[in-house]
């Protein structure tokens, strides 16, 4: 099982899918990475040589920024927006959707479960 940036590449699939395990890391730079490294596309990642994860652990660490440093760059992206009270940054604060979608319906998984409210009896 080859191990790159931290991850553990899936046994059984083609190298294009496998990298894109690796966060920051999506099909087209997957593919560019195995042509730099003049790896074919379609190889199993149980196949690849111990040479070969070199050569790709060294692509990705000289050109792309992946797991960590895109995290903490997401982070404090989003963080910076808070602090500064853009209405973006305070839809992230208040839990809501922050790219224009409705509310009133729908956004359960941003609001989270229902609450529902308790009506009071009459006596």
């Amino acid at each position: 099982m080859a191990r790159i940036a931290g991850v553990d590449l899936p046994r059984g699939k083609r190298m294009e899918i496998a990298l894109t395990y690796i966060y920051g890391i999506g099909r087209n730079t997957s593919q560019k990475i195995l042509t730099e490294a003049g790896i074919n596309w379609d190889t199993n990642s149980d196949d690849v040589t111990g040479e070969e994860i070199a050569k790709i652990r060294e692509i990705i660490d000289e050109h792309y920024k992946v797991e960590g440093d895109v995290r903490r760059e997401v982070s404090m992206n989003i963080k910076r927006l808070m602090d500064l009270g853009v209405y973006r940054g305070l839809r992230h604060r208040k839990g809501l959707p922050v790219r224009g979608q409705r509310t009133s319906t729908n956004a359960r998984t941003r609001k989270g479960p229902r609450r529902s409210v308790m009506a009071k009896r009459k006596k």
